[in-house]
């Protein structure tokens, strides 16, 4: 999915992607699986319940401590994934092979690309990119229950406009530029954070300079707040259930 034709035009961003981020029973096992197999940085300064890793590609890739984590099962419905990252590789016969070496699980595998699960048991495809020696991530697929109507919130919140429409998938954003995507899932089985029963697995973070304005306009635009914050922190849920946090400053 690499079109870049603008679906609707771009608004003025209520926040920007600061990371996305993976729950983990064993968030240093993790760190070390994407460092090992995708060159992936670690961040210096985090607390013991958090990592952050960023790509050479721009991304940060927060990793959250989560006692007790329910993994996905994909692709049994009642056990959803939520989402997953699309990473490109210039092989993918060997990046699955060194990914399962490193703990990974092979789920799936055709030509163009392979899905497998991480050591935490999130799904995450590799793509043929054979162009590039690098391995890069290419963007971050939500599952929901409307493609379209998710992609326009979203689009709202970054600030990205919508560049990709088709039958049960959208994307914000330009390819190369972390674009955010979206899939359709029948059935869709939204998360209800925080009941371990029916985990987030992957949220986003989303950064903002006046956190009371962006709540605002986050409201406004569909999200749901979910009643927890912290001191540079609030969770809030999209139109799909899903949470996120808005982010900022101290």
């Amino acid at each position: 999915m690499t079109s870049t034709t603008q679906v609707s035009p771009v608004s003025p961003a209520i926040g920007s992607l600061r990371a996305v981020a993976l729950d983990a029973p064993d968030i240093e096992r993790l760190a070390t699986f994407y460092q090992q197999l995708a060159g992936w940085y670690r961040v210096p300064g985090d607390d013991g319940d958090w990592i952050s890793l960023t790509t050479d590609d721009g991304w940060r890739i927060g990793l959250q401590q989560a006692p007790g984590h329910e993994p996905p099962q994909w692709p049994d419905p009642d056990r959803p994934q939520q989402a997953h990252l699309d990473l490109r590789v210039p092989d993918i016969d060997a990046a699955a092979a060194r990914a399962q070496e490193l703990g990974a699980t092979l789920l799936r595998r055709n030509e163009r690309w392979h899905t497998l699960a991480d050591p935490a048991g999130h799904p995450f495809d590799l793509a043929l990119n054979p162009d590039d020696p690098r391995i890069t991530l290419a963007g971050v697929m939500l599952d929901c229950p409307d493609a379209k109507g998710l992609s326009r919130f979203y689009a709202r919140l970054l600030g990205k406009a919508v560049t990709f429409e088709a039958d049960g998938i959208a994307m914000i954003g330009e390819d190369g530029s972390q674009p955010v995507m979206f899939q359709q899932i029948e059935p869709y089985t939204a998360p209800g954070w925080p009941d371990p029963a029916h985990p987030q697995q992957i949220h986003l973070d989303v950064m903002v300079e006046d956190v009371d304005i962006a709540e605002k306009a986050a409201l406004e635009a569909g999200a749901t707040s979910l009643g927890a914050s912290g001191p540079d922190w609030r969770v809030y849920a999209d139109p799909a259930g899903k949470p996120f946090c808005l982010v900022w400053e101290n």
